[in-house]
């Protein structure tokens, strides 16, 4: 994500748009505004937007209307509704077809913010791969290890069972998350996901089941969480290692009884939910460590689909190209064929600590600044072509030790700042604190990675 994120501010009445605008623009992002949904629209085709506040009850093309539209050209684009009193059921079925969460008038300026703060995080912190295009499950890939992963999914997709998926950031978890409940038998109801990592340990309670009038300051209306929009249907639990030991127990318990109380409440709730989680890290190493507890890791743990890291499966690296090549064309408005030869054996050879997410970025950057109509090895960031010309070199040639020797330098630098970024949120200023560089320094290095500040 650039540094200054767009929000969009959809709604009839000017006045609410100044005053959200007003509230927003303190938040280092940038305001766009629009009319009604059909505005928006056009907004959208314009602009990159990461996160859209949009009212219910608007003439042209209302708030659920435009939510439809939105989900259907970017399903992981935030969508947070707001809503009168009277029209809090539909707000509920909003979040059910897959708005962020939704806000009811009149609002209290701390929650606003606080909802819009927990859009951007979870889009910065949103590692799923983009979505691609296969026979079965719209996901690229055709290599032996993604083969793997189809025949777990043919499985268990049909099926109540809980499913843990793994793998290192960036490789398509959510992907895999959607498929299992597009091929169940629950396809047609609630998909809730939650991003673990981006919720306030304070408010990970309340997130999840809810709360009811009056059980914090500025609680002035009840409100459903995650659990209940999810009633039958499925529940995605991204990021699951980041729960707090303490919410762990809750968890738990919700998970084993299908019931739990509202923040605050004093009656207990039902529900019957498929549920998925997903984390990049090694639990097992956690229950050890004694930061996750062995029983909810045992009670995730039913299946599990590793999703390979894309160095592991370079032969699909072509057909993902080809499918970046294509979503940046049209939206960059370029002509770019493809790569050169030369150029796809240096992306076959890169270590890609970064997986799909890395290669998105770097296809982007070489279709905004490539000046042919194919891509070759010149366009590639450094780090790329000097992990080719390290491989090519001759035994004999007196420059092979120098290239490798700097390969293997820009390979251990692109980890290292990969790490500092992801242990921040993708700060840069925390992550040159950790680095002992220079802001200026460490965003000309991932100029020069072809990493980009999200």
């Amino acid at each position: 994500m650039a540094e200054r994120p767009q929000v969009l501010i959809v709604d009839d009445e000017p006045n609410m748009r100044r005053v959200l605008a007003a509230l927003l623009e303190r938040e280092p992002c940038d305001v766009l505004q629009a009319g009604d949904g059909v505005e928006a629209l056009q907004v959208l085709d314009d602009n990159v937007v990461h996160v859209i506040v949009a009212d219910l009850r608007m003439p042209n093309m209302d708030g659920m209307e435009l939510l439809k539209k939105v989900i259907a050209r970017d399903p992981n684009l935030p969508f947070v509704v707001l809503t009168a009193h009277g029209t809090v059921d539909t707000a509920v079925e909003a979040m059910k077809l897959g708005a962020f969460d939704f806000i009811t008038k009149p609002f209290e300026k701390d929650e606003l913010l606080a909802i819009v703060r927990k859009a951007l995080r979870s889009v910065r912190l949103d590692a799923a791969a983009p979505p691609g295009e296969s026979r079965r499950y719209r996901i690229i890939g055709e290599s032996e290890p993604m083969r793997q992963v189809y025949a777990i999914l043919d499985k268990v997709a049909a099926t109540p069972t809980t499913v843990l998926i793994t793998g290192e950031s960036g490789t398509g978890k959510e992907l895999v998350a959607r498929a299992l409940h597009a091929r169940s038998r629950l396809a047609t109801r609630p998909y809730i996901r939650v991003n673990c990592a981006a919720i306030p340990r304070e408010l990970i309670e309340s997130e999840f089941f809810g709360y009811e009038k009056g059980a914090f300051t500025g609680a002035v209306t009840s409100k459903p969480g995650r659990f209940e929009l999810a009633d039958g249907g499925t529940l995605f639990l991204d990021e699951i290692g980041e729960i707090p030991l303490e919410m762990q127990v809750k968890l738990l318990r919700a998970i084993q009884e299908h019931e739990f109380e509202r923040v605050g409440g004093l009656r207990t709730l039902r529900v019957n939910v498929r549920l998925i989680a997903a984390t990049n890290k090694d639990l097992a190493r956690c229950v050890a460590e004694g930061t996750f507890r062995e029983d909810l890791f045992y009670r995730l743990n039913v299946v599990s689909i590793r999703l390979p890291p894309l160095r592991e499966r370079v032969e699909d690296i072509p057909p993902l190209c080809a499918h970046f090549i294509e979503r940046f064309n049209e939206r960059l408005g370029r002509r770019i064929e493809g790569f050169e030869p030369e150029a796809m054996a240096a992306l076959r050879r890169h270590h890609w600590p970064g997986n799909v997410r890395e290669l998105e970025n770097l296809v982007e950057r070489c279709v905004l600044f490539s000046e042919g109509p194919r891509i070759g090895l010149a366009d590639l960031p450094e780090a790329v072509r000097g992990a080719a010309g390290s491989s090519s070199a001759a035994p004999d040639d007196p420059l092979a030790l120098k290239s490798q020797v700097k390969a293997a330098a820009e390979r251990v630098e692109r980890d290292l700042i990969d790490r500092a970024l992801r242990l921040t949120d993708h700060n840069v200023t925390r992550a040159a604190k950790l680095l002992r560089i220079s802001r200026k320094s460490l965003q000309v290095k991932m100029r020069d990675l072809g990493l980009r500040e999200n």
